[in-house]
């Protein structure tokens, strides 16, 4: 049997305020729950609802709850808590990173009354919330999009397609970022909210991946919202993009750590209980190294990606570096780790539903969306390249 995920304040306790404890015993009880077992988005936000796991990722400024800081979030407490949740389940912890992500954006730049409408049935769980950027020539030039917005009298219409949009298809609302002036390149995004029932919106249909994760393509023909949804003022999307993306850059290795510590679990419990040759398996030097790896692997992840929270919460200045860094490595390290625990178990490694098989399917993912790798390394490149012309 594999051990009990525990929570990162356990060991890194530096980096935590009194408050993360909670918040992360919260995760992991829901994680090791029966919860982690269902394969119904709605339940599942309704169970991080429940948990008051949403306050993490959705402001408590809204639904009636003490005000904090209506714009930010405690990066800290989400990568505790999508760290916890990936261990259990990969759909858990999607769900909940969704909440945030397509809920930021109205955090960020909404009006007071966009706020109040949106944001409570997110924080509820009663709504799945959106964020559609991506496009079939758009994924990590996000500049280049092509889908457009025109105004047309007091509204704007929409024309374009968006793909690989999580929750496509059963969010209430999509944050949903176009083109006002094609001409004028990046500078013309602006972001807009969006609802499946506005007229012209079209989900064109799911897209089965590897892993279980709610993904769809959406077309917007003649799309028509009124000026009172768009988000910020006209050319302010790309901004909007970057920020969201910044904030939730170092969640998404949280996410990694949590499906890497459960790979080294299954592996160490394997490896304790598995024999060979007359001994177990923890027992020969080869696997002993690998073990090893994993574990200084993970740590070493673990510290890049908690730094990034640490100094976004602290408010440091920018964080991009750090951000970049910390998903790049934990995402990385994570498949590293999930391939090798894989190896550890043997046939039964990619038998259909052990947890390492799951984990292996799960885990790739990481390296590509909300930045992929190769835009990381271009990412961190780029800033020690201009902090070295100061």
């Amino acid at each position: 049997m594999a051990r009990a995920c525990a929570p990162s304040t356990d060991d890194l306790p530096f980096f935590f305020d009194a408050s993360h404890a909670p918040v992360a015993e919260s995760a992991r009880a829901l994680a090791m729950g029966p919860a982690a077992a269902s394969h119904d988005a709605f339940a599942l936000a309704r169970e991080l609802a429940s948990a008051g796991l949403l306050r993490a990722c959705v402001p408590s400024s809204v639904g009636g709850l003490p005000a904090r800081d209506a714009d930010s979030i405690d990066v800290r407490a989400v990568c505790l808590v999508r760290e916890a949740l990936a261990w259990g389940s990969g759909l858990l912890d999607t769900v909940f990173a969704m909440q945030g992500l397509g809920s930021f954006p109205i955090v960020l730049a909404g009006t007071a009354g966009q706020r109040e409408e949106f944001l409570p049935p997110v924080l509820r769980g009663e709504s799945l919330a959106a964020f559609a950027i991506t496009e079939p020539d758009a994924g990590s030039d996000v500049a280049s999009l092509a889908t457009t917005a025109r105004r047309d009298g007091d509204g704007w219409v929409l024309d374009g397609t968006k793909t690989f949009i999580s929750n496509a298809g059963v969010a209430g609302h999509y944050v949903v970022f176009a083109n006002a002036d094609p001409a004028a390149g990046r500078r013309g995004i602006t972001a807009f909210i969006v609802r499946p029932d506005d007229p012209g919106f079209v989900f064109a249909g799911e897209l089965p991946t590897m892993a279980e994760h709610p993904l769809g393509t959406l077309t917007f023909d003649g799309l028509r919202v009124s000026d009172a949804r768009r988000l910020g003022e006209v050319g302010d999307g790309f901004r909007i993009a970057m920020a969201t993306l910044d904030a939730f850059r170092s969640t998404v290795g949280a996410a990694a750590l949590g499906m890497a510590r459960r790979a080294l679990d299954e592996s160490l419990a394997r490896t304790a209980s598995r024999r060979q040759f007359g001994k177990r398996l923890g027992e020969f030097q080869t696997v002993q190294g690998y073990l090893a790896d994993m574990a200084t692997e993970l740590d070493a992840a673990r510290l890049l990606v908690y730094r990034a929270a640490w100094m976004k919460d602290r408010g440091d200045g920018p964080v991009t570096l750090a951000a970049s860094m910390g998903k790049m490595f934990a995402t990385e390290a994570a498949q590293r780790i999930v391939d090798r625990a894989v190896q550890l178990h043997g046939g039964t490694g990619v038998v259909r539903g052990v947890a390492v098989e799951r984990l292996y399917r799960e885990v790739r993912a990481l390296r590509i969306y909300e930045g992929t790798t190769e835009i990381q390394r271009l990412v961190i490149a780029g800033q020690l390249q201009r902090k070295g012309d100061r």
